[in-house]
């Protein structure tokens, strides 16, 4: 697929860039993706820190916790075709890779 047909979404808070989601491929619910931070990443980082050690350490309640901290932080995600953005859903980010479902 060339950069003129990916397909991807701007992870944004307010007007500030967080990140760069391409698809790569899906997986049952899950949308799997190739991440690039972009200049807001730094301040968010954390939650998904937090979310990503939560599920790793079996700990539901905190994952659960880190989840909602993720959606109250008011991200979207905007689709690169300019279709309506997504505000409700799951996002989980190890690293370059990102997951998500809605």
């Amino acid at each position: 697929m060339d950069d003129a047909t990916e397909k991807g979404w701007e992870l944004k808070q307010g007007d500030r860039l967080i990140g760069t989601l391409i698809f790569e491929g899906q997986d049952m619910f899950w949308s799997d993706c190739r991440f690039q931070p972009g200049p807001g990443w730094a301040g968010v980082r954390p939650l998904f820190d937090r979310v990503g050690d939560a599920w790793r350490n079996h700990d539901t309640d905190a994952a659960i916790a880190a989840d909602e901290a993720i959606c109250a932080a008011g991200l979207v995600l905007q689709p690169s075709d300019g279709s309506a953005a997504l505000t409700d859903f799951l996002l989980r980010i190890d690293g370059d890779k990102a997951r998500f479902r809605w």
